[in-house]
């Protein structure tokens, strides 16, 4: 027998990682699994996270919004950003979600649109963690074609009028500010709503079998009245929200790795560890196939996240890269959880061992800022200069 070695160890990925970025990482790591794993099974069972203590937990770490800079943030790279939700998706892809809807979403749209005044009340607090931001652009009826939302912002006055709803909003239940997107006469205009306006409410959506440790909301405006103080005054345009999720599809990018290293790692003991016909089955060809055919799809995937990571610090990093890198991480994700489950046989099902419930969780971020085929559709428009949207 050889010295095993984990699967990312296989091609000595760290040597390209700096000592500051292999730090985060470990900040990250003793965090996720001192304040989640230990929990997180019974979340997912329950329906519930504590994501208020959460949030002040991570804020305390300067993860919320920590590649951003100032007013509280930590100004990290993009690598260091990327690490960090490898890390948390390790533990639970609704515990990444909270992270990368507070501070890709929430809090980069009100620090790249917002007014100085409105980076002042806030950022600060919600780096903290003491505020709770989410990101209503997704509605009941217009999900991958948000140019329909039907959310409407008229002037009344000096004053706006917000009336709509948006569908599967994470953090929509405890948010203490909500950016909402709605159409206007001039086009699509951004809004930083604080959940306690009158006419704003947050229903939780119950009954998920996806990101069970989330809090996933349906929000529903009814002329909510907001100054136009509210309204974001960089934010003109569709492009606005797309460009706050291709800040967040990064993020998913690696951390759809981070679920994959989990099943894969989990795979492994067990495999190592499991008895059947007189040895352990990761002694037998075809599991060690499966075990060697996933390594490497997980370091590929790495590589191409580090490239996108690479690119962004240096500034030269386009929307169709992102969606070349959550396509491919996403699909090859799922089908390593997928795998995995295989290979626990039974035992894969069950809640003691967290593959299924990466692999449930998955099939949401395999939906969620851009399903497969509207990924697959944007590298098709750049490849062709053909729109095959709609």
């Amino acid at each position: 027998m050889t010295t095993a070695v984990l699967p990312l160890d296989l091609l000595d990925l760290d040597a390209l990682l700096t000592d500051e970025e292999r730090e985060i990482r470990a900040v990250v790591r003793r965090l996720v699994d001192d304040k989640v794993r230990p929990h997180v099974a019974g979340w997912y069972e329950h329906g519930h996270a504590p994501v208020r203590e959460l949030a002040r937990d991570f804020g305390a770490q300067g993860l919320l919004g920590m590649h951003l800079t100032g007013y509280g943030c930590a100004g990290t790279s993009a690598v260091a950003y990327g690490l960090a939700c490898l890390e948390l998706e390790a533990a639970d892809s609704g515990v990444r979600s909270l992270v990368s809807v507070q501070g890709s979403l929430a809090m980069f749209a009100i620090w790249r649109y917002g007014s100085e005044e409105q980076k002042q009340r806030w950022l600060p607090g919600m780096a903290k963690g003491e505020l709770i931001g989410c990101f209503g652009l997704t509605e009941p009826d217009h999900g991958s074609d948000p140019a329909g939302m039907a959310t409407r912002a008229r002037r009344d006055g000096s004053d706006w009028v917000l009336d709509g709803g948006k569908m599967w909003i994470t953090n929509a239940p405890v948010a203490d500010v909500a950016v909402i997107w709605a159409r206007t006469d001039d086009g699509v205009r951004g809004f930083a709503v604080p959940t306690d306006t009158p006419g704003f409410t947050a229903r939780e959506i119950t009954g998920k079998l996806s990101l069970r440790a989330s809090a996933t909301g349906e929000i529903v405006l009814d002329g909510v009245r907001l100054p136009d103080e509210a309204r974001l005054p960089g934010a003109e345009g569709l492009r606005a929200p797309l460009s706050c999720l291709t800040e967040a599809r990064y993020g998913i990018v690696w951390g759809a790795l981070g679920a994959a290293r989990d099943c894969l790692h989990t795979a492994l003991d067990y495999a190592v560890h499991r008895t059947q016909f007189g040895k352990p089955i990761a002694a037998f060809q075809l599991t060690q196939a499966k075990l060697a055919d996933m390594a490497l799809e997980l370091q590929k995937g790495w590589l191409l996240a580090l490239h996108l990571g690479r690119t962004a610090d240096r500034g030269a990093l386009r929307p169709e890269m992102v969606s070349a890198g959550k396509l491919n991480n996403v699909r090859e994700a799922i089908a390593i959880a997928r795998q995995c489950r295989t290979i626990l046989g039974a035992n894969g099902v069950s809640g003691e061992y967290p593959v299924l419930r990466h692999a449930n969780n998955l099939e949401s971020v395999l939906t969620y800022e851009g399903t497969s085929e509207i990924h697959q559709l944007v590298l098709g428009q750049r490849l062709t200069g053909i729109a095959a949207f709609g």
